[in-house]
């Protein structure tokens, strides 16, 4: 009589690793699109919680501010994900850093005009949605 024997072919296994490899293929992307989305919506959220100290100070000195101090807030402020700065006389900037960040080399800005109010600019590699708001 033969006796039994249990456990997977080799196919079996070929088959299941076949098919881990296709859902990884198609799972990475997406998950790396998903960063990135997250990562422009913390910059931007980032941001506005800005906006209205620097509003306010605009409104009770007559200009906007030209350092992060004068809104009792500093560069560090976007913690290791990119640096917050004033750029100009009108414009908010959140850069992402290049070491911790998917979206390196890129920024999302704040750029107050005098009579449109505030609107959202996005600049560099970012080929995602812009997060609400922007």
């Amino acid at each position: 009589m033969r006796k039994h024997t249990r456990g997977f072919t080799l196919i079996e296994l070929m088959i299941v690793v076949a098919i881990i490899g296709i859902l990884s293929a198609v799972s990475v992307p997406m998950y790396q699109d998903y960063i990135k989305k997250s990562e422009l919506a913390t910059g931007t959220a980032t941001l506005r919680g800005l906006l209205t100290k620097a509003e306010l100070y605009l409104l009770d000195t007559g200009s906007f501010p030209a350092t992060l101090d004068e809104i009792n807030t500093t560069s560090a402020a976007g913690g290791t994900l990119g640096t917050l700065s004033i750029q100009g006389s009108n414009q908010l900037q959140f850069a992402f850093d290049a070491n911790n960040s998917a979206l390196a080399n890129s920024s999302v800005s704040f750029i107050r005009d005098s009579v449109t109010g505030w609107s959202c600019s996005v600049s560099g590699a970012v080929d995602v949605t812009r997060p609400k708001g922007c």
